[in-house]
C-alpha cells in the first residue's frame, strides 16, 4: 500500500564532519662534522641540550665523524629551531666551529 508522497526525500541530512587536523611539518636537527670541534664538545652538547645518554651521544657523534652529518632529533618547527639556536651559540661561546642546521623532514 502506497501512502503519502514522502517531502523529505529530497532533504539531505546536515552530518557534521570534523575537519581532519594536519600535524604541523616536522624538522631534523643536524650536526655537521669539522676538523676542528673536539669529540667530547660534541658528546657534551648531544648530552645536555637534547637529553641523550652518554653511549647515545657517543654514538650520534662518531656518526658525524664518520658521515660528516647525522640527525640529532625531529621536531616542530620552533623546537628545532630553539636547537640550532642554542648549539651554535654554546659553540661560539667555546670558539668552536661546529655547525648545527635543520631541514624540513
Amino acid at each position: 500500500m502506497a501512502g503519502p508522497p514522502d517531502d523529505r526525500e529530497d532533504v539531505e541530512l546536515g552530518v557534521k564532519t570534523k575537519p581532519k587536523t594536519q600535524r604541523p611539518p616536522m624538522y631534523k636537527v643536524l650536526l655537521l662534522n669539522d676538523d676542528f670541534t673536539p669529540m667530547e664538545f660534541v658528546v657534551h652538547v648531544l648530552e645536555r641540550l637534547f637529553a641523550m645518554s652518554h653511549a647515545q651521544a657517543i654514538e650520534i657523534m662518531l656518526t658525524v665523524h664518520r658521515r660528516g652529518i647525522a640527525v640529532v632529533g625531529v621536531f616542530s618547527h620552533e623546537v628545532a629551531e630553539t636547537k640550532v639556536m642554542q648549539v651554535m651559540e654554546l659553540a661560539r661561546r667555546q670558539q668552536h666551529p661546529l655547525q648545527c642546521t635543520m631541514e624540513k623532514e
